[in-house]
């Protein structure tokens, strides 16, 4: 309903759309897009027409459009409409259009007709749409209709081709349409084209025969003269298509002129009379029968045929046409030799022949042999194979015979006894079968001549024995029974019925195998005669008393039981009858009626025996009742009363059953209990022994097996228990055992239910006689082939001892409880043991003693007495049911006895006292294994397959049992587990029967404990991890059972959890279900995945770590198929409950990593790995640090974990920042963790794994990928960690679990150096710069960083080159290494620092605005204690000089009060020498206001480095004095000249010094400052020399000291003094250089100046010097002691004293 109104609702919406687009201002350019396939224009095929208005409006171009739309082909168009939808919507549009302007359209549609060219489908299309319009308008414009009228005449009469033919048939239908409102105009069309003597076109005939048809009333004026004129031209037809097309249509005129004359009162004008038709119809009807009849062509005869019936209809009331009509037969019957279908010829004489007889007009006797010839020899002969009408034929040919025999009834007689004395079969078949059917025909004006007649010839064939003749004839005496002709077959026709009776039953029982088609025969007949005895006894009154008695006794003797149920029914007919023709008075109560019977109660057991199988016979149970009802009187009086309200229950259940929904037990159950019933209505009396006598002597009258005969036992057993004599009931007994064969299993059990039976009112005596048969068989127990009573039937031992054991067990089933308290231990029990135990113990005996301890245990459990009773005899039935079955072979299965024994089992469980616990689990193991281990049996064995088939039904039944006792959490866990191996098997159908196994104990457990005791924690998870993988099993019996447990479980834990459990997911697991039993694996990996997905919301997450640990467990135990299935379920139930299982990652993880190592198979080790890796995913840090403590070096699951990281290279992006980050944490500060992720992320893991994961990832990593975001990272995280590893401290320590594993060291490969310097290696060959790898090699960066010693010198290269050759990575990289120096470990800091010094020499920084972060974290550097850092602090402060001299300024206060701070540092040396190093660099980009105060102090600080005994430091020193030198301007030119003079000495000293660039430097710096003496020949004789020599050194000394002596001489003097304290320097070449310097001081020193010196004083600091351990210092003290003694004799000569 909703899909219709959608579809309405849409097409209503389409059609507005469109209508809206055609009917636009723009029509042409609108439906121009809506065409398809257009391949004219449309003003090229309409430019010759002449316009039929001055102004359409677009109308013939939009119709055209519109038109175009109904002829394209399939196209979908752009509101999704389909080609069908597209063109009934341009249709209805067209049509829609017409109600407002029919005449327009109309035009339009008749101007589209004349286009030139048109196609064929394009016509009809217009044809079809006018004729909408015409019915939708009524009446037209008369222009149109006449130009329409034309159009479609013309076109109908061109018929050139096929489509030709469709064209003409749709053009003939629009004129028709045109008819209802405008008849004459089309009528006059079609009488002007239908022309005497002319032959007309086809459609015109036919047009014509569509307007009589459909203007019935309007034509008839025309009628006469159409029919003329036809008459005229049909000479002129040779055709066979015009004959056929002029019959057709004489067809419908006449049956339009017949419809005329019924309702000629609602004509206007009477136009001709019955009469007047029927003559002008004669010469048709005789042209077409004397001409065209005699056509060769069938398809012309057949249309004449047709034609006929109408127009007899109109001519035979005629009684002169009548006659003539009469004439033309002969002709008609010729036509039966004719290859025409003889039905329709049938039909033509049948109503020739039936007026015949209403009008009392006789067909003329000359023409009767003919007729009944023709038709006799369809009836005796077989219709030929192309007759497909034959059996209505045969119905048309009884009503013409019957016709006959009303007009010509001794003449048919007599050609029928003609035909009778032929001696042939079908011929006198056929004609019994006539005169049946003329016998048997309904007309009140059948005579009884007639009939006699008849009669006469049926008794001429009487005594033909062949079958078909005989049911013919007995066929007939049921026909004239049913007819009212009873008193006609009273003697010869009863007579004939009863030998038939006889005769066929005979046959039947004594039938031959040889003869099957003969056989068949006769049941027919015996089934024929059957029915007509029941037609005749529920139609014939006043039978014989013999027919009573031959019916009675055949039901008590015959064999046959298929006649048994219409026999009972004849007989109740005829009881009925006979108590209605008796006196009234005497036979008014039903009590009083009474009939005769042989033996009452044989008839009752009969009777009563046979009712057992009620069905059979056609239902003879229903007639049975019937008949006990009717004799009830006559068989018992005192049961009557009671039958007659028990007898209609009874049939009443038969009634409301069929043969296939009734129940045997519950049958049997009611005739037992009426024959209770009845046999309590005779207590007192010998009537039920009687009849317990009469049922024992019917045993031997049916067979065994049969269901007649086993209800015969338990009628025998109910019976005798009733007997008041006990005597006599012990007799019968005996006599039943003695004369019972007990090789026969259905006697034997038969006669074991009877004894039970009559154990219900008789135990006392059943036990007596069982132990009186044993007592006289006794004597002869030896041989034990007793055969005293039954010579044909001998007896084995173990025969006789099962069924006496089974007697005794069935005593204890039946009898009252308060006996069975009393016996059961014994003699019942004790007399079971003792005959199993006494006997050979065959497979017979043992399942007799099966049956014994079920029956007796049955027994026990329902008795209704005290319930503490304890059966003393359990535990030895029990050890000896569990010896059989051990004895059991494990690997066939030959006999029902292990089932039997499980099945003893079980009753015996419920019996107390109870099994232990222990006593449960070793029987279940027991059964469980004597069962599983059997392989299933061939499909050929069906024996074997139903012993299969029980004993799996037992065990379950038998495990259900035990677990009952069990019923909790700890019970179901321990069948499981006693289940699990056999679940697991390698073998298919042990893993079927498992499973099978599993899902019955889970619906028992369901049903039995409910939500009372819920599952252990996990216990759910570790059930479905068990059950999942074998959804997909290759055993589909096994799939289907596995979901079964799943859904099992899931609503167990639905209702023990109260969670959700839908309709919708039930739904889903159906569909599942049904997906599983595909064949393509495929599809079943899908159903069990989508089964995960269903239950996977039911678990929590514990019960998924269980059951994830579970399905791991099981990976390997079986095949392929279930190891992928488990993966499946692993990867399932971790997409869908991932993001929950953060608590329970570690335990999944681990799970995993403990079984992937023993995965054999690839792919299922894949989508483990792939578990791993969702996992990681939303759970990074957990999975990370778990896989980072697995031992060193890495297996090859780990690597192949870590390989398929590499594989997703988004993913291992996101674990190479991972691993970063567990490096990075070592140099950053000690976090606290705030989320369970952060606890795992600050875990402790080994470096060295890390740094071994890293390395692999990087290697195995996609080499395309240059890594761009992380190699800086990568790089500089490697670089710390490097750096961290090469103090004592950064021995790689090694994992504990390594310990466990290995005892030996790491390969001398893993370590933390080199699998740093490898990962870095593969970073940088990921780069597309084969330079920077040559450079690195070539510069040995690699060996640099290996080592301790050199790793800053190798990290300081390593970033100098990256800086150089890596500009994408700088910024990055910068903003890292700023990071480091901020950390608190000290190796990140000074490892960072190092890389920052190669940073500050570039402009990076500056350009990227990271010089600020980066000065502030030098300066802290600057203030650290570690003297290394403070080194690299320094140095990157002064490398800013270098990169960002424009900055300099800017933080020159901040550069110079660090660098001049480290010169203040004594611990060290190389913090000064760095210090000052930086200020010659930092100087260099200052002016002389930029240094302000620090100039002085820079300058006093270096002056005291000048005589420092670090080589380092006085280079530095003198580099950085040549610096201020160079800095000093006009303020502090004289400040300078100061520390010029004061630094002087020092200076000209170490020119000497012995390290050679202190010396250079020296030189270079002294040269430097030789400008502030303000001597200009001192400046050009120092700026002359290109060498600085200590020939020119000393000449430059010389000339220095000349100049002074004469400028400055105190200067000069103090520069002595200053210089002899520099011969006690540590410094040899010091010593050596102050002498010499010394000596020309001396020299050129003034008088003056001389007389103030000590002489004595340097005399003995010189001679000291003569003691010094250098030769060259002795050498040179005495060269100055030589210059000293001149000194002094010049002083002593220039004093007074010396003149004196």
């Amino acid at each position: 309903m909703y899909i219709r109104q959608r579809t309405e609702l849409l097409l209503a919406l389409y059609f507005c759309f469109i209508l809206e687009r055609v009917w636009s201002k723009e029509p042409e350019n609108e439906m121009a897009e809506s065409a398809i396939d257009s391949n004219e224009d449309l003003s090229e095929e309409t430019e010759d027409l002449e316009p039929l208005e001055p102004d359409d409006g677009g109308t013939f171009q939009q119709v055209t459009n519109l038109l175009n739309i109904i002829d394209s082909e399939s196209k979908m168009d752009a509101a999704g409409a389909g080609p069908d939808m597209r063109k009934t919507l341009a249709s209805v549009i067209i049509t829609e259009k017409a109600t407002t302007k029919p005449c327009m359209v109309m035009n339009a549609l008749i101007r589209c007709l004349q286009v030139p060219e048109i196609s064929t489908q394009r016509k009809v299309n217009i044809y079809n749409i006018l004729q909408e319009i015409i019915q939708q308008e009524g009446e037209l414009e008369e222009q149109c209709v006449h130009r329409l009228v034309t159009i479609a005449s013309k076109e109908m009469r061109e018929i050139l081709e096929v489509e030709g033919y469709i064209k003409a048939e749709v053009a003939s239908d629009t004129l028709v349409a045109l008819s209802r409102n405008h008849f004459s105009v089309v009528m006059y069309e079609m009488q002007h084209r239908l022309k005497p003597l002319e032959l007309t076109e086809e459609f015109v005939i036919i047009t014509l025969a569509k307007l009589a048809n459909g203007n019935v009333f309007e034509f008839m004026p025309y009628m006469g003269i159409t029919l003329a004129t036809i008459f005229t031209m049909l000479r002129l037809v040779n055709e066979a298509k015009m004959r056929q097309v002029i019959c057709g249509a004489m067809e419908t005129f006449c049956e339009t002129v017949q419809f005329y004359l019924r309702h000629l009162e609602d004509s206007m004008y009477p136009v001709m009379t019955e009469e007047q038709f029927a003559i002008k119809l004669f010469p048709m009807y005789r042209y077409f029968v004397t001409v065209w009849l005699r056509s060769h062509n069938p398809e012309v005869k057949l249309g004449v045929i047709k034609s006929l019936r109408p127009m007899l209809n109109l001519l035979l009331p005629n009684d002169d046409l009548r006659e003539e009509v009469y004439d033309y037969l002969p002709l008609l019957l010729a036509e039966y030799q004719g290859s025409l279908e003889a039905l329709f010829i049938t039909q033509v004489l049948r109503q020739i022949l039936e007026v015949s007889v209403i009008t009392s007009t006789p067909v003329p006797q000359m023409h009767l042999h003919t007729i009944f010839t023709e038709l006799h020899i369809q009836v005796c002969t077989k219709a030929p194979v192309q007759q497909q009408y034959s059996s209505q034929n045969m119905r048309e040919i009884e009503h013409c015979f019957i016709a006959l025999a009303r007009s010509y009834p001794k003449e048919l007689m007599k050609f029928f006894l003609s035909q009778m004395e032929m001696s042939k079969e079908a011929i006198r078949v056929g004609t019994l079968t006539l005169i049946r059917a003329v016998v048997g025909a309904d007309d009140p004006r059948m005579n009884i001549k007639t009939i006699c007649l008849a009669i006469r010839v049926v008794k001429n064939t009487i005594s033909d024995t062949r079958s078909k003749v005989r049911m013919a004839i007995l066929r007939i005496i049921g026909q004239l029974a049913l007819s009212g002709f009873q008193d006609r077959i009273k003697g010869w026709g009863l007579k004939y019925v009863s030998i038939q009776l006889t005769l066929s039953t005979y046959k039947l029982t004594n039938r031959r195998e040889s003869f099957h088609q003969r056989d068949l025969e006769e049941k027919m007949v015996h089934k024929v005669t059957m029915d007509t005895v029941k037609i005749i006894t529920s139609a014939v009154s006043g039978m014989t008393n013999e027919f009573w008695v031959r019916l009675l006794c055949y039901i008590m003797e015959t064999d046959n039981m298929e006649v048994l149920t219409p026999i009972c029914i004849s007989l109740t007919n005829l009881a009925e009858r006979q108590f209605h023709v008796m006196d009234g008075e005497a036979n008014a109560t039903s009590k009083s009626r009474h009939v005769d019977l042989p033996a009452p109660q044989k008839l009752l057991a009969r009777l009563l025996v046979l009712m057992s199988s009620p069905y059979e016979g056609e239902g003879r149970g229903i007639a049975m009742l019937n008949l006990l009802r009717t004799l009830s009187h006559s068989i018992a009086p005192s049961m009557a009363d009671m039958w007659e309200l028990e007898i209609p229950l009874l049939i009443k259940y038969l009634e409301e059953h069929t043969k296939f929904t009734w129940n045997q037990e519950i049958w049997e159950d009611k005739l037992i209990q009426f024959l209770r019933l009845s046999l309590k209505k005779t207590r007192g009396s010998n009537w039920s022994l009687r009849l317990g006598k009469e049922l024992n002597n019917q045993i031997e009258s049916f067979d065994s097996p049969s269901l007649e005969k086993s209800f015969l036992y338990r009628a025998l057993g109910f019976t005798l228990a009733t007997g008041l004599e006990a005597d006599k009931v012990e007799v019968l007994l005996l006599e039943l055992l003695y004369k019972t064969d007990y090789s026969k299993d259905f006697d034997r059990e038969g006669v074991i239910l009877c004894f039970g039976l009559c154990a219900q009112g008789q135990v006392k005596t059943v036990l007596s006689v069982l132990q009186d048969f044993e007592e006289r068989i006794h004597e002869s127990e030896e041989s034990w082939q007793i055969g005293a009573w039954r010579k044909d039937h001998p007896w084995r031992r173990e025969t006789v001892k099962s069924a006496l054991m089974v007697m005794y067990s069935c005593v204890a089933l039946h009898c009252h409880w308060q006996m069975l308290l009393t016996h059961v231990d014994t003699p019942i029990t004790a007399k079971i043991i003792h005959h199993y135990t006494s006997s050979s113990q065959d497979i017979c005996l043992k399942m007799a003693f099966m049956k014994s301890v079920v029956q007796i245990s049955n027994a026990i459990e329902n008795l209704k007495g005290p319930g503490d009773f304890q059966f003393a005899q359990k535990t030895t039935l029990t050890a000896i049911i569990v010896a059989i079955i051990k004895a059991e072979p494990i690997d066939q299965l030959v006999s029902p006895m292990r089932t039997m024994a499980m099945d003893a089992l079980l009753h015996l469980s419920k019996v107390k006292p109870f099994y232990s616990t222990e006593e449960n689990s070793e029987l279940m193991d027991i059964s469980i294994h004597s069962v599983i281990s059997l392989q299933p049996p061939g499909k050929d064995n069906e024996s074997i397959k139903t012993l299969y088939t029980n004993a799996l039904c037992v065990l379950e039944q038998l495990m259900e049992g035990l677990l009952q006792r069990q019923m909790d959490p700890k019970g179901l866990q321990e069948m499981v587990h006693l289940l699990e191996k056999w679940i697991l098997s390698e073998k298919e159908w042990e893993r079927e029967k498992a499973m099978n196994l599993h899902l019955c104990l889970m619906q028992s457990y369901i049903q039995s404990i409910g939500v009372c005791i819920p599952l252990k924690l996990g216990q759910f998870g570790t059930l479905i991890g068990l059950i999942a993988p074998c959804t997909c099993d290759s055993n589909k019996r096994t799939r289907l059972a596995s979901a079964d447990v799943l859904s099992s479980l899931l609503d167990l834990h639905a209702s023990q959890t109260c969670s959700s459990w839908d309709v919708c997911k039930e739904l889903e697991l159906a569909r599942c279900k049904e997906n599983l039993q595909s064949l393509e694996v495929e599809k079943i990996f899908s159903a069990s995945s989508r089964i995960a997905k269903v239950i996977c919301m039911q678990f929590n997450c514990d019960e998924v770590v269980s059951l994830i640990q579970k399905l791991c467990e099981n990976i390997g135990a079986m095949d392929l198929q279930h190891d992928k299935a488990s993966v499946t379920w692993i990867d399932t139930f971790l997409q869908i409950r991932v993001k929950e299982l953060e608590d329970k990652v570690a335990e999944i993880l681990g799970a995993i990593l403990v079984h992937l190592p023993v995965v054999e198979h690839q792919e299922v080790r894949r989508n483990l790995i792939e578990g791993i890796l969702l996992l990681a995913h939303y759970h990074q840090e957990t999975v990370l640090t778990s896989l980072l403590r697995q031992p060193l070096p890495m297996q090859s699951h780990l690597v192949e974990v870590w390989l398929a990281v590499a594989e997703n290279v988004p993913f291992a992006r996101l674990m190479l920042h991972g691993l970063m980050g567990r490096l990075q944490s070592r140099f950053t500060p000690r976090a606290t963790a705030t989320s369970k992720a952060d606890i795992w992320r600050l875990a402790a893991v080994d470096p060295l794994m890390t740094l071994c994961t890293i390395h692999l990832l990087i290697e195995k990593m996609d080499k395309d990928d240059k890594l761009p975001d992380l190699l800086p990272d990568l790089l500089y995280t490697l670089l710390m960690q490097l750096g961290s590893s090469q103090g004592p401290e950064a021995v790689s320590p090694v994992l504990k679990t390594w310990r466990l594993i290995h005892t030996g060291t790491l390969p001398e490969e893993v370590n933390l150096q080199r699998i740093t310097i490898k990962s870095m290696q593969l970073l940088f060959k990921r780069l597309d710069s084969e330079r920077l790898v040559h450079m690195l090699e070539e510069q040995g960066v690699w060996a640099l960083l290996e080592s301790g010693a050199t790793f800053l010198q190798g990290a300081g290269l390593l970033a100098r080159l990256c800086i150089r050759n890596a500009e994408g990575y700088r910024q990055r990289l910068a903003e890292l290494v700023l990071r480091g120096m901020a950390s608190e470990v000290l190796s990140c800091r000074v490892s960072s620092t190092a890389i920052c010094v190669e940073f500050m020499r570039d402009p990076l920084l500056y350009q990227e605005r990271l010089l600020k972060p980066a000065m502030r974290l030098l300066e802290k550097g600057v203030d650290q204690r570690d003297e290394v850092l403070q080194v690299l602090s320094l140095r990157a402060l002064g490398n800013m000089a270098l990169g960002a001299p424009k900055k300099v300024r800017q933080y020159r206060k901040l550069l110079l009060e660090k660098c001049l701070y480290s010169l203040r540092d004594a611990r060290s040396t190389s913090v000064p020498s760095e210090g000052m190093e930086a200020l010659a660099k930092i100087l260099a980009e200052l002016r002389e206001g930029d240094v302000g105060s620090f100039f002085d102090a820079i300058s006093e600080q270096c002056r005291s480095f000048f005589d420092n005994e670090s080589e380092l430091l006085r280079l530095k020193a003198f580099l950085l004095f040549s610096k201020l030198a160079k800095v000093v301007r006009v303020s502090k030119k004289h400040f300078f000249k100061g520390e010029v003079k004061r630094a002087w000495v020092p200076l000209m000293l170490h020119c000497q010094d012995p390290c050679p660039e202190a010396a250079q430097a020296c030189v270079e710096t002294m040269y430097q400052c030789v400008h502030f003496w303000g001597c200009k020949g001192l400046v050009d004789s120092s700026g002359q020399r290109d060498t600085r020599g200590a020939d020119e050194m000393a000449t430059f000394q010389t000339t220095l000291c000349s100049v002074l002596t004469q400028k400055k001489p105190a200067v000069l003097y103090s520069f002595l003094l200053e210089t002899m304290t520099y011969i006690k320097s540590n410094l040899s070449r010091i010593r050596i250089a102050s002498c010499n310097l010394a000596g020309v001081i001396m020299k050129q020193m003034s008088e003056h100046y001389l007389k103030k010196l000590d002489f004595v004083a340097l005399r003995n600091s010189l001679q000291e010097l003569q003691l010094d351990a250098d030769p060259g210092v002795q050498r040179a003290a005495l060269e100055t002691l030589k210059i000293l003694d001149t000194c002094s004799q010049h002083r002593l000569l220039a004093s007074p004293k010396g003149i004196s």
